[in-house]
């Protein structure tokens, strides 16, 4: 089963180019979800297997995972484990043509982000990439998402201690200022202030880094 054939792009709605993989064991739908999507100005890779997903996932982190729950002698349900174990916070869409609510209700619990049932129109997939990328904020330079997510670290690592931003300034010598503008992800940290912030915080700089997909 594939998509209904509309394949002219709206002028609203359209989501940034994304970096894309989809994974289905049927040929056929890999072939048209990866023209459409091209055609959408998007970096589209595809993969018949479980194996093949993952390899691509670790050659190179992608916005979004595309995820067929129905594949024959492969579980969607063991991939979306897997890439939760290996890969927390990766956004995941199901596209399925077998929907059912207890199978919505089971990826939702696993943090999927939408559950799209095939047939779809391009405007419902175009949608939901569009609200993927606003939720994640996908679509961003490799520097902004650097910048944003390094901030929101800091954040978070900082909250856990119940340290004020003051705290953290008194004991990494970074000024209150400029901790509060990387917090807010408007300014990357130099890698002196990156380092002494970690240290202050007794964090490690490179599970951040990892966090922010580097």
């Amino acid at each position: 089963m594939t998509p209904a054939d509309q394949t002219e792009p709206s002028a609203t709605g359209a989501p940034p180019a994304l970096s894309i993989i989809a994974l289905d064991d049927d040929a056929d739908f890999r072939q048209y979800i990866a023209e459409l999507l091209e055609r959408e100005g998007h970096d589209v890779r595809v993969a018949s297997t479980p194996d093949e997903l993952f390899a691509a996932v670790e050659d190179r982190m992608p916005d979004v995972v595309l995820l067929d729950m129905k594949m024959g002698a492969h579980s969607g349900d063991d991939v979306l484990r897997t890439i939760r174990e290996r890969w927390e916070k990766l956004c995941v869409i199901v596209v399925t043509g077998y929907p059912s609510l207890e199978t919505m209700r089971e990826t939702f619990k696993r943090d999927v982000f939408d559950y799209i049932a095939k047939p779809f129109s391009i405007d419902d997939l175009r949608a939901s990439l569009a609200q993927a990328a606003a939720a994640f904020d996908l679509g961003a330079s490799p520097q902004d998402r650097l910048r944003h997510e390094l901030g929101r670290q800091i954040r978070l690592t900082r909250a856990q201690r119940d340290w004020t931003l003051r705290d953290l300034s008194e004991a990494s010598s970074v000024s209150v200022s400029q901790l509060s503008s990387i917090e807010r992800g408007a300014h990357l940290p130099s890698l002196e202030s990156f380092l002494a912030i970690a240290a202050a915080l007794d964090a490690r700089p490179s599970d951040w880094l990892r966090e922010a997909g580097f």
